[in-house]
């Protein structure tokens, strides 16, 4: 699945397919299983074949929720892995999963080989750049009721899956206003 979804990216050379097949790994997740948590490096990067994954870090006072990400997602610690240090962040699956993943290394490894590859990787860096300007564009200039909408618009697959707990923390609101906006 995730060599045929890099391949609609751009097209894979016949080597390139049999050097990810080859260093690909997989891992089945169950339901709140960590991925990553934080103080440690993320030292893989991860594909969703299926189920959901949630990103989130601990402040004073709770857990707050910075993203969740599904099948046909990539999925690190942005910070972490591309700088190599202690992640501020978990990554949780929030139902069962499996996932593809490859070290930093054999993605660093994957671009120097397979220069074909480094298109992949700036298209992927381009869509998870432009969702997280996205996010935090909403967090700045929109309040909860458009906020909400705004993920009703443009995901609303979340909206069903992810507990409200974990939804009214990514929203920036209480249970209770995310409860509200639902009976609206």
């Amino acid at each position: 699945m995730l060599v045929k979804f890099l391949d609609s990216i751009y097209p894979l050379s016949e080597s390139l397919q049999e050097h990810l097949l080859h260093i690909l790994k997989e891992k089945k997740l169950s339901k709140k299983e960590y991925l990553l948590k934080a103080g440690r490096i993320c030292e893989h990067i991860y594909f969703i074949q299926s189920g959901l994954v949630r990103c989130f870090y601990l402040n004073e006072t709770a857990e707050v929720s910075s993203w969740f990400m599904k099948e046909g997602d990539v999925i690190i610690s942005v910070e972490s892995f591309f700088q190599q240090k202690p992640s501020n962040e978990y990554l949780q699956a929030l139902e069962d999963s499996t996932v593809h993943y490859i070290t930093y290394t054999e993605l660093q490894n994957t671009y120097r080989q397979f220069p074909e590859f480094n298109f992949i990787g700036r298209i992927l860096t381009e869509k998870y750049y432009t969702l997280s300007e996205q996010r935090l564009y909403s967090i700045r200039m929109k309040n909860g009721a458009e906020r909400y909408q705004f993920l009703m618009d443009n995901f609303p697959e979340l909206i069903l899956r992810v507990p409200s707990k974990y939804l009214a923390s990514y929203l920036g609101i209480t249970e209770v206003w995310l409860s509200k906006i639902r009976g609206k």
